[in-house]
């Protein structure tokens, strides 16, 4: 097992690389000047060029792409155009509302996800399975813009329950630590600040985990029926054990694998993808940080977003991985 985890960790250097020479040319394939953005379009010539000198520009890609490695390395991601702060700061400030926003997110989903899955397989065919596949298969479907405002719609406006956007209320004090504000607030015992957080938590939470909440449900129940119609499970049930037994000891167990996997991604790409429900809930999050760097055109700050998102994307597939070999120590890495 730790021969698999050593050589699934080494296996990341090339992968890592290759993100961050995408990552580079991505931002160098999209049209427009750099320097152009940071002077406007009434800057002369001569000042342009000496901007593209300064920030390199001139020199040729690979230059630039080792130049752009050598500073990641130092982890310094150059500084944003518009307001001219160090982008990793940047993103430092923003990136715990996103991964406090997908960690509820993804809490949700699978609270919900796999109970509905498991339920629905050890039922099929009855009443509860058609009608929670449906759900899921709507779920599913379902936009998750439309799904963000009608939430809105329905328990701000209409119902005035909970708070439509941001992170906290105004005037409502809480001391930040790790600017992730749940744990901040059990940190320093605020809990008028902790009731207020999670408020403001639970519409972006559900609008954001539908969609992954009806893939694991799916993805629970299709895997728990092929585990349910194996030979070991009958010989267990003709042995006597109770069904709760069989279906949480036996069956999920083996059925654990493609819901990880599952899991895994879903939580990898709620990470990059909450660019649209960080924009309608005013979420003050790496996915909002991301949408008004594209308007702005501001480089920089959108390769150091893509790059941050990317980088967690690999590094939770490496813990799905590793959770493989937990799950099932036959894993191993040939």
């Amino acid at each position: 097992m730790y021969s698999y985890i050593v050589k699934r960790i080494l296996f990341l250097i090339p992968i890592l690389l290759g993100v961050s020479f995408l990552v580079f040319l991505m931002i160098h394939l999209v049209p427009g000047d750099p320097a152009v953005v940071m002077l406007g379009e009434k800057a002369t010539p001569e000042m342009l060029e000496m901007v593209r000198e300064e920030l390199g520009l001139n020199d040729p890609m690979l230059v630039q792409y080792f130049r752009f490695l050598k500073r990641l390395l130092h982890l310094d991601l150059g500084r944003a155009i518009i307001s001219n702060v160090p982008v990793s700061e940047e993103i430092g400030q923003r990136f715990p509302a996103t991964a406090e926003l997908t960690f509820f997110s993804m809490l949700f989903a699978v609270i919900v996800g796999i109970p509905v899955g498991i339920l629905a397989a050890c039922k099929q065919n009855s009443i509860f399975d058609n009608i929670s596949m449906l759900v899921a298969l709507f779920g599913v479907s379902m936009p998750i813009f439309w799904l963000g405002l009608m939430l809105i719609w329905l328990f701000s406006v209409k119902l005035g329950w909970l708070p439509p956007s941001a992170r906290i209320t105004v005037g409502v004090e809480l001391k930040r630590v790790t600017n992730l504000y749940v744990l901040d607030s059990l940190l320093t015992g605020n809990f008028k600040a902790l009731k207020d957080v999670l408020s403001h938590l639970v519409l972006p939470s559900l609008a954001l985990g539908t969609i992954p909440m009806a893939i694991i449900a799916r993805m629970t129940r299709s895997s728990m029926l092929e585990v349910l119609r194996q030979d070991y499970i009958r010989t267990a049930y003709a042995k006597g054990l109770h069904s709760r037994v069989v279906v949480y000891k036996h069956a999920f167990k083996n059925a654990l694998i493609p819901i990880v996997t599952v899991v895994g991604l879903q939580f990898g790409l709620l990470l990059g993808g909450a660019v649209l429900t960080e924009t309608i809930f005013s979420w003050p999050g790496i996915g909002k940080l991301s949408y008004d760097a594209i308007m702005a055109r501001d480089f920089p700050l959108v390769q150091g977003a893509v790059l941050v998102i990317s980088m967690s994307f690999v590094f939770i597939n490496l813990i799905v991985d590793i959770t493989y070999s937990f799950i099932d120590p036959r894993i191993h890495y040939s």
